[in-house]
């Protein structure tokens, strides 16, 4: 069975959520759920999913708004990296600082380190963790798919001026998604699909390193 990736772009950010699942399985993911938790709601339910896992690649608040909804209604365990803790517990004043209303946060369920497994079936996902845009963020690397949250995007990069982020740390990740086999897809938190060989090529953050 092939694997399926919903987007959803949601929110005043224009943020990338995605709902992770198998063609005729159940089990699901659903990856920063930034907003518009009742699109994300309708989907999940029109298909029969399962939602196992709501994995955050970082916990600014375009990527967790509809969190608090979205675990009320699945029960699935809320996973961060651990390294996160601090910028997710400030996600909600963060939200405020910037103009957004967001619900508190539930606690996480699950806190995840570098070369974790995340597995629901026989659906797995390597846990990569590419500080720079914060000190927790992860990219979920699995079945040639790279969720790279704000860590890459198609042409560019997350900031590294907001609170943890880092500029040298941002380029160790950089060079850790180029790495990876260049027919790998991107599947970022803003913007559209792209390539790892896309992005050796034509990104510029690559006169950078």
């Amino acid at each position: 069975m092939s694997l399926h990736v919903k987007t959803f772009t949601v929110g005043p950010l224009q943020e990338n959520s995605y709902v992770v699942y198998r063609h005729g399985g159940s089990a699901a993911m659903i990856i920063d759920p930034g907003d518009e938790p009742d699109r994300i709601m309708d989907f999940v339910r029109q298909n029969g999913l399962d939602v196992k896992y709501i994995v955050c690649t970082h916990a600014h608040f375009d990527h967790v708004g509809a969190l608090p909804e979205l675990r009320e209604q699945t029960g699935a365990k809320i996973v961060i990296h651990e390294d996160e803790r601090e910028v997710y517990t400030a996600a909600q004043d963060m939200g405020a600082f910037m103009g957004y209303q967001i619900d508190r946060l539930p606690e996480p369920d699950l806190y995840v380190k570098e070369g974790d497994i995340i597995r629901m079936d026989d659906i797995s996902f390597k846990v990569l963790h590419t500080p720079g845009h914060s000190p927790g963020s992860l990219c979920l690397y699995g079945e040639g798919i790279l969720f790279s949250g704000d860590t890459v995007f198609a042409g560019s990069i997350g900031r590294t001026d907001f609170p943890g982020g880092s500029l040298e740390k941002m380029k160790e990740s950089f060079r850790r998604i180029i790495s990876l086999p260049e027919e790998t897809r991107i599947l970022s938190g803003h913007g559209p699909e792209t390539t790892v060989g896309v992005e050796k090529r034509e990104n510029f953050f690559m006169h950078e390193l």
